[in-house]
């Protein structure tokens, strides 16, 4: 037998259930993988919650990433079983067995662990879409990034150092803000003390940054526009405290400013780009140059409690759901 951890309709943690199943079987092309570790993301909230439209019509199985082995191959799979992999697709993750298209995993080397993949493959994939195509930071810039602290933002202040370029943060509190000057950041602004567009345009003598990354949304889109630089570019990736309703397109008239708004499956969805980015991603974690933390672990039954912490910004580097 197998289990998930289902949703009935949108709404709160309250929603969420435990359903018991048979172990689901693979078709053409498909696996069955046990999994070992899931990792937890803000999509997941703004599906839950009913903020990102329900692909479904019943019970929805949130959870965008996750690494396991596999058990069961369909016809036509070359994957052989015991195989470890790893995965970033919509929904789907928050169970012990899922099937899942063999064209849509990466195998793991040995020398990254289960859990190591399973939080980074949604976030380092992110990561790399963000600095080398929404905005391909290169060495000599200057650039701010929102949620410094969190898993996505942990791995870019590495990933981005790496490059050479110099990186200006925001986080909450200061056990946040050296937890982010740890992990690659110049310069870390306590957004709950500090006005972060005083602090950068301080920083950079008033000239502003090449660009913006911003995944928290109303609460700090507008304000953003106000430390780019002429020609700048704000990359809006989510929304962690809801949609910046009072954005307007003649915001960007300010200074010819750029604004893009990516996300991860549609680069996912382009030929070869998976397992291109994923050697990327895994090499940077092989040489060093990017470390993965896990700042919590909950058992996956315990998800209602993981998604309460996340929403109320408890989470530092990346979480872990544990089957």
């Amino acid at each position: 037998m197998s289990y998930a951890m289902v949703v009935s309709a949108p709404g709160g943690v309250e929603n969420f259930r435990r359903v018991t199943r048979d172990i689901p079987q693979p078709g053409p092309g498909e696996v069955t993988l046990r999994q070992m570790a899931i990792g937890l993301n803000y999509i997941d909230v703004y599906f839950r919650s009913g903020l990102y439209p329900w692909p479904v019509s019943d019970d929805l199985i949130p959870g965008s990433e996750g690494a396991g082995v596999v058990e069961v191959v369909g016809e036509g799979v070359d994957l052989a079983p015991g195989t470890r992999v790893a995965y970033t697709l919509p929904n789907g993750a928050y169970a012990s067995h899922r099937v899942i298209a063999a064209d849509q995993l990466v195998p793991i080397p040995d020398d990254i662990s289960d859990e190591t993949a399973a939080a980074v493959m949604l976030k380092g994939l992110t990561v790399h879409y963000l600095i080398q195509h929404s905005f391909p930071a290169r060495e000599g810039d200057t650039v701010l990034f929102h949620a410094a602290a969190g898993g996505v933002g942990l791995l870019a202040g590495q990933w981005l150092n790496a490059l050479g370029v110099r990186v200006i943060g925001t986080a909450g509190g200061p056990q946040k803000c050296l937890l982010a000057k740890a992990h690659g950041y110049d310069h870390v602004i306590d957004y709950r003390t500090q006005d972060f567009v005083e602090e950068t345009l301080r920083l950079t003598e008033g000239k502003g940054v090449q660009a913006v990354y911003d995944s928290v949304g109303a609460v700090t889109l507008v304000k953003s526009l106000d430390v780019l630089e002429r020609f700048g570019t704000l990359v809006s990736f989510g929304q962690s405290s809801g949609p910046a309703l009072e954005f307007r397109v003649n915001d960007l008239a300010r200074g010819s400013l750029n604004l893009t708004r990516p996300t991860l499956f549609h680069h996912t969805a382009r030929p070869g780009w998976l397992h291109s980015a994923s050697a990327d991603l895994f090499a940077m974690l092989r040489s060093g140059a990017v470390k993965v933390e896990i700042g919590q672990r909950f058992a996956l039954e315990d998800v209602a409690k993981a998604h309460v912490a996340l929403e109320a910004r408890k989470t530092t580097g990346s979480t872990v759901l544990c089957p």
